[in-house]
Parts: C-alpha cells; sequence; structure tokens
C-alpha cells in the first residue's frame, strides 16, 4: 500500500512539473521607453524568469494558445492568479511574468522607479521571442493581460514604435486585455499615434483614483481625433475602484499615488515630456518624480466591488477566447 501510494504522488509531481516550467531569459533595465526605443543595445543587462503554466488535459502533441499576465506594483496577488487559473481551465497556456522578483523587488508603490513599464514591456517581448521556440506554444495566438502598472504595460506594448525596436517587430501579441491602467502618457504630435490593429480593450473603474478613467478616456478621445486606425476600446465599470477585482474590503494606500491630473505627451522616439508648453524631458527618475510633484497626490483607495469583478472575469474569458481561439 505503501508503495502504491508513493507512485501516486511521484506520478503527482512528475505531472505537476509538466504542467508548470520555468523558463528564464536575458532581458534589460531601461528606465524609460526612449531608452528602449533609442539605445536598448546599451542597457544593463537582466536576467529574467517567469511560469509557464498549462492546462489540466496537457497534450504533447499540441500548441497552446498562450497569455502573457504581467503584475501591478504589489507585484502577484492571489485575484492575477484567478485569472491565470481560469484561462488554463479554457485551454490557454499561461506565462506569469516575474519582472519583480527578477529584480529582487515586491513593490514600487511608493516610488514607481525600480521595476518600470518600460522594463517589463521590454521583459514580455523578450518572453514571447523565448516561448516562440517553445514545441506547445503557438506563438501566433498569443495574448497580453496586466493590471495597474502591467495595465499599462499590456496597454503600451502595442504602441509601434515600442514593438518596432524589440525583435525589430518580428513577434507581436494578438490580443491585449489592460486592466485599470495607468494611461499616462499619450503620443504627441498625431502622426506619433501609430497602434497595433490587434484589440486592445481598457477594463477600469468609474471611482478608480490610483489611476484615473479619465485619462484612459482623454488617450482614446485623442486617438479618434487624430484619424488613425486603432483598435483600442474601453469598459468603465459603476461604483468600481482600484483593484476591483480584489476580493478585499475598500482600503487607502497611505504611500500610493493619486494620478488624477497627470498625462504626459510623449514623441515616437518614447521621451515624455512635462507638457506640451513644457517642453521638459521627464525620462529619468529624478525628473518623473519631480513631475509627479505637479500632477500626483498621495492616497489612493483600492478594494474589490463584487459585481465589476464578476463582470471583468466573464469579459476576460470571453475576449481571449473570440481574439486568440476563434
Amino acid at each position: 500500500m505503501k508503495k502504491i501510494l508513493l507512485l501516486l504522488i511521484c506520478c503527482q509531481i512528475i505531472a505537476q512539473e509538466t504542467l508548470n516550467e520555468t523558463i528564464v531569459f536575458e532581458s534589460a533595465n531601461p528606465f524609460s521607453y526612449e531608452e528602449v526605443i533609442t539605445d536598448l543595445d546599451n542597457q544593463e543587462k537582466q536576467t529574467v524568469t517567469g511560469i509557464l503554466g498549462f492546462p489540466a488535459d496537457f497534450d504533447a502533441e499540441k500548441k497552446y494558445p498562450l497569455i502573457v499576465g504581467v503584475a501591478g506594483s504589489l507585484n502577484w496577488g492571489p485575484h492575477h492568479l484567478k485569472y491565470l487559473e481560469m484561462y488554463r481551465s479554457l485551454g490557454f497556456a499561461t506565462f506569469q511574468l516575474q519582472s519583480f522578483d527578477s529584480r529582487d523587488v515586491q513593490s514600487t508603490v511608493g516610488s514607481q522607479v525600480e521595476v518600470t513599464s518600460a522594463m517589463m514591456i521590454l521583459d514580455s517581448y523578450l518572453a514571447l521571442e523565448t516561448l516562440s521556440t517553445h514545441p506547445n506554444i503557438d506563438i501566433n495566438k498569443a495574448g497580453i493581460t496586466g493590471w495597474s502598472l502591467g495595465g499599462a504595460v499590456s496597454l503600451y506594448s502595442a504602441w509601434m514604435p515600442l514593438i518596432n525596436s524589440i525583435n525589430k517587430g518580428e513577434f507581436r501579441f494578438a490580443a491585449h486585455l489592460p486592466i485599470y491602467p495607468a494611461c499616462l502618457a499619450y503620443p504627441h504630435p498625431e502622426e506619433s499615434m501609430i497602434f497595433s490593429q490587434a484589440p486592445v480593450h481598457i477594463l477600469i473603474g468609474e471611482l478608480d483614483d490610483w489611476v484615473p478613467a479619465s485619462a484612459c478616456t482623454n488617450l482614446l478621445g485623442r486617438l479618434n481625433e487624430s484619424g488613425l486606425p486603432h483598435n483600442i476600446d474601453i469598459t468603465i465599470y459603476e461604483d468600481a475602484h482600484h483593484s476591483f477585482d480584489r476580493e478585499m474590503e475598500l482600503t487607502i494606500m497611505e504611500h500610493g499615488y493619486t494620478l488624477g491630473d497627470c498625462f504626459f505627451p510623449m514623441n515616437d522616439e518614447g521621451t515624455l515630456f512635462l507638457s506640451e508648453f513644457w517642453n521638459i524631458p521627464i525620462n529619468s527618475p529624478t525628473m518623473q518624480k519631480l513631475a509627479l510633484l505637479t500632477c500626483a497626490g498621495r492616497g489612493p483607495t483600492m478594494g474589490g466591488n463584487d459585481e465589476a469583478r464578476e463582470q471583468s472575469f466573464k469579459f476576460a474569458a470571453d475576449f481571449f477566447q473570440k481574439n486568440l481561439m476563434d
């Protein structure tokens, strides 16, 4: 009996190892989009890892559509993992990108400089390149989703100047689902507003004061006014705060930023400026902190909303099934 039990345990361990692989690849540490676009070869190198997961009924002869998940400023939380579990139950492979752990950082809530969206966008595309040779991944059916800081990664990874600067644009995501992203940068002038034609859909809360919905609607409005083609849309959940999909009471994050009035122009080389009038670059940790002093406060509210959470999970499932499986 003991031998049978031991055999079963060993089989379970082997099965689990088959369903989850640690992937290691080389990335870098660009602070800004400008460093990705104009000076990528000279950035400090960085080893990054991630966890590749497969559905429970894994078939070694099959190629799976892929969803790359990118965490927010608090790193990975239980609600993020529930999305990945849902995707695997629907037949997707998932990749849990470990941009924070790889850099020995647990949170960037109070500063937003130790791990940036530029680093994470680079990580995401280099992960995509690495996984392109995996025998069980259909790299032409790869999507990306992220929350908060990771939501910005999911959004701006669809901006063509960044895409063309990494892997020469060879690898692209077929769908982007940013969840309460920081929509702080708008390409300027208008001709810089060139996004991938892959579907991008923003999910955000009406009452989010950490990364306000108004910045995302302003970005979308500018895109519409430009007349340039895009495939970006937005859903705003009523009475929902930041992290509406967490199972937690509303909580004030004293050290977090409230980014209500922050909206910065960005040229096609990825240089952020304080404003269209004040042509002051803000692409360094010091200048970013000074820029936030002009528009941001402290103490945003975060917490769950049962209705918004349910709707978000349903939308996420439908969105990726439609764009990566149909």
